[in-house]
């Protein structure tokens, strides 16, 4: 409860004298560690209880905390507002007079919801403090479950459309109609409730195509009319402040909202197409994104070894994969394990996905010459601890790291290459000297994303001998083996699969490999080498996770 006011919570229980400096200073470490908010930390420590902060908090806004909620709202109050807004920013009216209307509200801190409602309804704003767990069934209960579904919105806003040689004025009063609005509103509610990674917006000769990506699959929803593509492409434009006359060159923006209550940040990527603009939407969603190395599903000896490699002085830890592998979260999970108040961390993104409290991140940006290897370098004139470098993507970046390294820092980054042992032949080959990679380099970490077989659905079954010899595996080890895939429900979209599972191969530098990098030994030498000290392939974990009966045969195939 209450994430993005972190600072805000901390700063209301010392002013409120709940605790000591000093145990709410040790709450502060255990927070930024686990990456839980700061107000679920001291009361799941048992510290403080709830109603006391909530107390403290009403206190501090100069407004009442309503410990029972009212068992009925007056019909009247409940039409101030309209039920999208209730539900968005999940506020429902409490009473009202001829200057002020106070709401009950989940995020009493969010100011953005005061001046919104003021704005609209021309009175002052107030809003009460409640347990936010409360919040949702008390929406429910009074505007009843959010409106409608895409389907029907559409027969709704048929017609309601803008010609492709619109002026840009034109262009901007289409992208603040409300149909508009409400509809891109509910584009994002339904890729948020389905747990989507990517939106797609995708103009085509006679039609305008929406699609989700979720568990790395993609969906495609009921197509919106071909004429409002204009029309929606601009709203999106407009919500991640883009040049909406601008159509002949890509664009990149970033939408900061709240759906369903919730805080979601979305990163927008605009290209020109021979029929529009397609648009893509990554949804940033902190609330499904537990940056924390024990909710990532990999095997003990892997997380330990990655512990160890992040809390040695120096030395440099890659992980590598493919695009959408989850490499970024890997690598934000391992900054949370050494992200104390005694160690500085410094981070140089493209872009920055997720803000972490206590890191210092530095966004690139091409076009006025921040680079990787110029945050880099500047990043050793700050007297950092621990590193990350989003990509190393040339020699001068791998140079600067390798300096880092052996100056006495850790530093964190990735690489695309098939895996872990691959990350050797890839610095090579950029032109790194070998003998420098044997003196820097502690651990790479090869990843891969694949789904996970649906709880709901699953079903074991005898998999086709074919398959069984494409695994590669001796069906004498496998006799006793329960083998399962979905069958397809209205849990897993009809898919089979919900969820994603990692795949890890973890490859400790040791004396031995060392040798064999500095000699330019190839990658088959190397991976032999590692699986000799240990290291499990990503084909052997994507077998664990089969007889664990968390994926597919035909997942592991695809990905390994």
């Amino acid at each position: 409860m209450f994430e993005d006011h972190n600072e805000s919570i901390r700063d209301i229980i010392l002013e409120s004298n709940l605790l000591d400096r000093e145990l709410i200073e040790e709450q502060w470490s255990a927070h930024i560690q686990t990456g839980k908010s700061f107000a679920d930390t001291m009361t799941d420590s048992g510290l403080i209880e709830r109603n006391v902060l909530f107390q403290a908090i009403a206190r501090s806004l100069h407004t009442e905390f309503i410990a029972v909620p009212p068992e009925q709202v007056d019909a009247a109050l409940l039409r101030l507002i309209k039920p999208e807004q209730a539900h968005k920013y999940e506020i429902v009216p409490y009473r009202a007079d001829s200057h002020k209307i106070t709401f009950l509200a989940r995020d009493p801190l969010n100011f953005n919801i005061v001046d919104d409602l003021a704005f609209v309804l021309q009175r002052d704003i107030e809003l009460a403090v409640i347990d936010p767990e409360l919040m949702h069934n008390i929406v429910v209960r009074c505007y009843g479950e959010e409106v409608s579904s895409l389907e029907d919105f559409l027969r709704e806003i048929e017609g309601f459309a803008i010609g492709d040689d619109a002026s840009d004025s034109e262009l901007s009063h289409q992208a603040n109609q409300a149909p508009i609005i409400r509809f891109v509103d509910l584009v994002l509610q339904e890729a948020v409730k389905a747990k989507a990674s990517d939106i797609h917006f995708e103009p085509f000769a006679d039609q305008f195509r929406i699609r989700y990506r979720i568990d790395g699959a993609l969906f495609e929803m009921a197509p919106p009319p071909k004429s409002l593509a204009t029309s929606i492409t601009a709203r999106v434009k407009v919500m991640s402040s883009m040049n909406i006359a601008e159509k002949r060159i890509p664009q990149d923006g970033r939408i900061k909202t709240v759906v369903s209550g919730r805080p979601v940040d979305l990163r927008v990527s605009t290209l020109p197409t021979q029929f529009g603009e397609s648009v893509v939407l990554r949804i940033l969603d902190k609330s499904i994104v537990n940056l924390d190395l024990q909710n990532l599903s990999m095997q003990e000896e892997v997380m330990e070894g990655i512990r160890e490699l992040v809390n040695r002085p120096n030395g440099i830890f890659i992980v590598t994969g493919p695009t959408g592998s989850g490499k970024t979260t890997t690598l934000y999970s391992a900054l949370r394990e050494v992200n104390i108040v005694d160690v500085k961390i410094l981070t140089a993104e493209d872009p920055v996905e997720y803000e972490i409290e206590g890191i210092m991140q530095v966004q690139i940006n091409h076009q006025v010459g921040l680079t990787f290897a110029s945050a880099l370098r500047s990043f050793l004139r700050q007297d950092p601890d621990t590193i990350m470098v989003g990509e190393i993507r040339d020699l001068e970046t791998a140079q600067i790291a390798v300096q880092a390294s052996l100056t006495g820092h850790v530093v964190l980054s990735t690489l695309h290459t098939n895996d872990a042992p691959g990350a050797v032949t890839r610095l090579i080959d950029m032109g790194l000297e070998p003998y420098l990679i044997a003196a820097s380099l502690e651990g790479v970490l090869g990843q891969r994303l694949l789904r996970r077989i649906c709880k709901t659905c699953r079903t074991a079954y005898e998999p086709d001998k074919k398959v069984m010899d494409m695994l590669g595996v001796d069906p004498m080890e496998i006799a006793d083996k329960q083998f399962y895939y979905g069958k397809g429900c209205s849990e897993c979209n009809r898919s089979g699969y919900k969820g994603r599972q990692g795949l890890f191969e973890l490859m400790m530098i040791n004396d031995r490999l060392r040798d064999l990098i500095t000699n330019k030994a190839p990658t088959l030498v190397l991976k032999q080498s590692a699986i000799e000290n240990n290291m499990r392939t990503l084909r052997d974990d994507g077998l664990r996770c089969i007889f664990d009966g968390l994926t597919t045969i035909e997942e592991v195939l695809k990905y390994t």
